[in-house]
C-alpha cells in the first residue's frame, strides 16, 4: 500500500538539481505538502526510481537450472525482489519469441505472459517480447500475445548464424544450442537451415506484422544494429528505437534522425563491451544515448549511473536510467521527482553507492536495515 510519508534531511534530485527540501508522497504522488509523519534520512541520497528499457536477468529466476523450473509465480516474485534491491521501479522484462528453445520458446514465452498476467506487483514489471525476424510461421501467434496481454515492446532480433551458413560452415556452439533447446545437433541445425533460407521472406512478413501492431502504439525496436543502412532500414519499417548498437556508424545513424538508443550499462560498468563491440562509454560521450539498461545485471544501472557521474556529473547521469528511458518507453509519468509524477523513489548510500530504500508509487518494495529503523521509529 502507498504510504503516505515526507522525507527529511537527505540531499534531493529534483528536475531542477540538488536540494535539501523535504519531499513527500502521497496516495502514490510525489507532493510538496509534507503528509504524513516525518522520516529522517540525513546523510542520505533520494534519487528518481530506475527505469529499465532492457533486461533479462530475470531469467535465472525462472530457470535456475534445465528442467527444474516449476513455479513462474515464485519466480517473478524473486526477479522483483532483486529489482527492488537494485533501485529498479520500473522494469522491462525482455522474454525471448525464438527458435532458440527451452525457455526462449514460444511455448515459454506464452507460459510467462500469463503468469505475469496473474502476479500482483509492486513494481511496474512491463513485458518486452524479443521476436526473432526469421521465425515466420510465429508471427501471427506473437501478435496474437501483444494484442491479447498489451504488451508494450516488441523487439526484432536475429541471432541466426547466417555468416557461418553464407561460408559453408558448420554454425559454432551448435551442439550446446541443441542441447539448451531439446534438440538433437541435427535436427537443431536443419531448423536453423530452413529459419536461414526465409531471408528473402523476411522483409514482406516484417512489414505486415508491423503494420498489425503499429495502431497499438506499440513501442518497436531493432537489437543489435551494425551498420547506418541497416539502421535506416528498420527506420523506414517503422521501427525508431535501436537497442545495443555494435558500432559508431550504426549509433550515430540512429542519433542522427533522433531515433530513441538503448545501450547496456554492464558494458559501462566493464568499460567495453563483453563481446568486443563499440564502448558505451565512447557512444555516451558523443551524446547518443537515451537510456541505459541493465540488458543481462540488475546492479548495473546504479553501477554505471554513479560511475559517470564523476565526468557527466549526476544530474546527466542518473537522467540516463531515470528520465531518459521513461522518455524512450513513453512513460511521462516518471523519470523526475515533480510533484504530480508517480511516488518512484530510493534512497542511495553516497558512500556505499547502495540502495537503501526502493518505493514504487509510493509503496515500500524493498527497505534495507539501515532505513528500515528510522521508518519504524
Amino acid at each position: 500500500m502507498s504510504l503516505p510519508l515526507h522525507f527529511t534531511g537527505a540531499r534531493v534530485l529534483r528536475p531542477g538539481g540538488w536540494d535539501d527540501a523535504p519531499i513527500g508522497m502521497a496516495e502514490g504522488r510525489i507532493t510538496d505538502d509534507l503528509p504524513g509523519r516525518a522520516v529522517d534520512l540525513s546523510g542520505w541520497w533520494i534519487l528518481p526510481g530506475i527505469v529499465d528499457a532492457h533486461g533479462d536477468g530475470f531469467e535465472r529466476h525462472l530457470a535456475p537450472r534445465r528442467g527444474a523450473l516449476r513455479d513462474l509465480g515464485d519466480a517473478l516474485a524473486m526477479a522483483e525482489a532483486e529489482l527492488a534491491v537494485n533501485g529498479i521501479t520500473t522494469a522491462t522484462l525482455a522474454q525471448f519469441f525464438s527458435w532458440e528453445g527451452g525457455m526462449r520458446s514460444p511455448d515459454f514465452a506464452r507460459a510467462m505472459i500469463l503468469a505475469h498476467a496473474a502476479y500482483p506487483a509492486t513494481l511496474d514489471l512491463r513485458l518486452q517480447l524479443r521476436l526473432e525476424t526469421h521465425l515466420l510461421e510465429g508471427f501471427d501467434a506473437a501478435a496474437d500475445l501483444v494484442e491479447t496481454y498489451d504488451i508494450p515492446y516488441v523487439v526484432f532480433n536475429d541471432h541466426l548464424p547466417h555468416a557461418a551458413f553464407l561460408a559453408g560452415k558448420r554454425p559454432p556452439r551448435l551442439t550446446g544450442q541443441a542441447l539448451k533447446s531439446g534438440r538433437s545437433p541435427e535436427t537443431h541445425l536443419a531448423l536453423l537451415q530452413r529459419l536461414h533460407a526465409n531471408g528473402p521472406l523476411v522483409p514482406k512478413a516484417l512489414s505486415q506484422l508491423i503494420a498489425r501492431l503499429a495502431p497499438r502504439a506499440t513501442r518497436l525496436g531493432s537489437h543489435d544494429d551494425q551498420t547506418s543502412q541497416g539502421r535506416r532500414d528498420w527506420r523506414a519499417l517503422g521501427v525508431p528505437i535501436s537497442e545495443f548498437p555494435e558500432t559508431a556508424e550504426a549509433a550515430a545513424e540512429a542519433f542522427s534522425a533522433g531515433d530513441g538508443i538503448v545501450l547496456g550499462a554492464p558494458n559501462v560498468v566493464r568499460g567495453n563491451s563483453h563481446a568486443g563491440k563499440v564502448s558505451a562509454r565512447d557512444l555516451i560521450a558523443r551524446g547518443h544515448c537515451t537510456a541505459l539498461a541493465s540488458d543481462y545485471h540488475y546492479p548495473a544501472p546504479r553501477q554505471a549511473a554513479l560511475a559517470l557521474a564523476q565526468g557527466l556529473g549526476m544530474e546527466a547521469a542518473w537522467a540516463l536510467v531515470s528520465s531518459g528511458p521513461a522518455r524512450l518507453l513513453g512513460l511521462s509519468d516518471r523519470g523526475s521527482l515533480a510533484p504530480g509524477l508517480r511516488a518512484d523513489l530510493i534512497a542511495l548510500n553516497p558512500a556505499t553507492g547502495r540502495i537503501g530504500a526502493t518505493f514504487a508509487a509510493g509503496c515500500p518494495a524493498w527497505i534495507g536495515p539501515d532505513i528500515a529503523p528510522r521508518l519504524l521509529r
